[in-house]
């Protein structure tokens, strides 16, 4: 039977949809952004004066932060996953998403499509990724009965 699971400490969901979900052996993530759970935006400030600052390399990393944490939550971590799908606003955000997301995985990683979307919900999102991993034990190989 799948588990859905909404993870208390996170950002609630913008809409009737969970954050992770388990099924046959896989962890499916919903789009994950770099929103924090005060709703406040990690990577984008705004002074004073109404200017914005929007950071992608700041944003990268907390929505791989939050990847981890959403995965934790049901026994997997990064290691464990197999697909990510990274949605940006602006390609001319690649150069520093592409870097951040260096710092957690190489070629051995999970496979990788980015592509450009017209908008994310909120105006100071740059990036949003949707992800799949294997449950350590379930998924692979190694963990199948015959």
């Amino acid at each position: 039977m799948p588990e859905a699971r909404v993870v208390a400490g996170k950002a609630t969901p913008r809409g009737r949809f969970p954050h992770v979900k388990v099924a046959g052996g896989f962890v499916f993530v919903s789009g994950t952004s770099s929103r924090l759970p005060d709703n406040s935006i990690a990577g984008a400030r705004v002074d004073a004066l109404g200017t914005t600052a929007l950071d992608i390399r700041v944003q990268t990393r907390a929505v791989i932060e939050n990847l981890r944490d959403l995965l934790r939550e049901v026994g997997a971590d990064l290691t464990d996953l197999v697909q990510v799908t990274g949605y940006l606003v602006s390609m001319n955000d690649f150069g520093g998403y592409n870097e951040v997301y260096g710092e957690y995985f190489d070629e051995s990683g999970p496979t990788r499509t980015t592509v450009a979307v017209h908008q994310l919900p909120h105006p100071h999102l740059l990036l949003e990724i949707q992800a799949v991993a294997v449950l350590p034990g379930e998924g692979g190989p190694e963990g199948r009965t015959r």
